[in-house]
């Protein structure tokens, strides 16, 4: 597949390494050679060092035979622009980071769509996203729902209490049991689990349930003690704070602490007086935590553009009594030390608009695809194309890769736990987990 990236921004970087290892064929475009120069050497691709503005340099990336034309440079104009430049040209699909959340609503992005961008991402907001989900259940890492909640992923640290520990899992996740377990991290240890594996302490597990057994999970790993969040302290008020606090509970209470005062009049005028208290500070400062009630607050998220004192913040708070903390962990380097320091929710942007971008360039029918980014696997909904292999044996015969399972599927808005000997149909959504497979290998089995 050929894929053309414009822009050696963070993202760009991210996803340039990212499908390189994939073998996919990509062109990295940038005016800016010391942005280009930060590419992994490792990484097999071209470099362009020329303005993506500019339709010679378009053709000269021969984006007009891109399979996947991505635009994520600082602008979002200029990605709206070039997308529409490149489709013209004849690349099959683009895809355009936005700032302006506006430009998703209903009909405008539809609008974008027939001047010829295929796609719109507003980063910000699926970080917004994360992060609320991460606040409404405290004891659970990570959460996503799968076509409303027919289907529920559960990321959850095992600790002391847990009931579920040093058992094989073919004793525990049975045809008729109303969970599975589909991944495991072990310390820097992913493991896609068999029948004969268990779960340990401290294990990072990943479940796979429906909504109405969310208690039952809750129950059988020791977190019914957990109080659940009605005060929340954010520190760092950029836009992702922002479009978190616009789409909180209604029965949360949000405090934001923001360093600079300029930007803190600003949120003033950009939230309405009853979504958050702003207040000038630093959110490091014990002091001020003292003061603002951290003894009384349930969760504490960390936002500031800066990985380190993003983690530092949290342990600040979690020193202090706050048992949920959620940090915002750009450099993937940090990702597994915050892991080991038991940071908690941990939302990275980069890795979430890298999953989103990802989905348009499997050739099945795929319309949802999440790096777990802590476990170092991938999660994808694949629909079941009618005839395809899926559909014409029970899965314990499929000869799926090693390092894949299947863990539940969504038939007629039913969510359904699939066990070895389920037969799934044309027209199902599929979660399929992986760890070291290529997906697109996977997608394969579906059409």
């Amino acid at each position: 597949m050929k894929i053309v990236i414009a822009g050696a921004c963070d993202i760009g970087i991210y996803l340039a390494t990212l499908l390189s290892h994939s073998h996919e064929n990509i062109t990295l475009i940038d005016e800016d050679e010391e942005r280009l120069g930060r590419m992994d050497a490792e990484a097999d691709l071209m470099t362009l060092q020329a303005s993506p503005s500019s339709i010679k340099t378009l053709k000269e990336a021969n984006a007009g035979d891109a399979d996947l034309f991505i635009a994520v440079t600082a602008d979002q104009h200029l990605n709206l622009n070039i997308c529409m430049i490149a489709k013209a040209l004849g690349a099959k699909k683009t895809v355009a980071k936005i700032d302006d959340v506006e430009l998703t609503e209903p009909g405008v992005a539809e609008l974008f769509e027939r001047l010829g961008v295929s796609s719109l991402i507003v980063p910000e907001t699926l970080a917004a996203t994360d992060i609320i989900n991460g606040l409404k259940m405290s004891w659970v890492r990570q959460r996503w729902d799968v076509h409303n909640g027919a289907l529920v992923m559960l990321g959850i640290k095992l600790r002391e209490g847990c009931e579920i520990l040093n058992q094989p899992l073919k004793q525990l996740c049975g045809p008729d049991d109303p969970y599975h377990v589909v991944a495991i991290k072990r310390g820097y240890e992913t493991i896609i689990p068999g029948g004969n594996d268990e779960l340990k302490l401290y294990d990072l597990a990943y479940f796979m349930t429906t909504r109405q057994y969310i208690p039952y999970i809750r129950k059988i790993v020791g977190k019914e003690h957990y109080v659940d969040v009605k005060n929340v302290v954010f520190m760092g008020g950029g836009n992702s704070c922002v479009r978190a606090v616009k789409n909180i509970p209604s029965y949360m209470e949000a405090k934001i602490i923001e360093k600079d005062e300029e930007r803190c009049e600003e949120l003033n005028d950009l939230l309405e007086e009853d979504k958050a208290l702003v207040i000038h500070g630093d959110g490091r400062d014990i002091q001020l935590l003292n003061e603002e009630g951290i003894m009384n607050t349930q969760a504490f998220v960390a936002l500031t553009s800066n990985t380190e004192t993003n983690i530092l913040a949290c342990l600040t708070a979690k020193r202090l009594g706050v048992r949920k903390t959620v940090a915002m962990v750009e450099n993937m380097d940090y990702v597994s030390m915050a892991d080991s320091l038991d940071i908690g929710t941990i939302v990275n942007k980069k890795d979430i608009a890298a999953s989103h971008i990802y989905q348009m360039m499997l050739d099945a029918d795929v319309s949802n695809v999440r790096f777990l980014t802590m476990a170092n696997a991938d999660v994808a909904e694949f629909t079941a194309q009618p005839g395809s292999k899926v559909t014409k044996k029970r899965v314990f015969e499929l000869g799926l890769p090693r390092g894949v399972t299947i863990g539940g599927l969504v038939r007629k808005d039913v969510g359904i736990l699939v066990s070895g000997g389920t037969q799934i149909e044309a027209g199902d959504s599929v979660m399929v987990f992986c760890h070291n497979t290529n997906m697109q290998q996977l997608g394969k089995f579906f059409n």
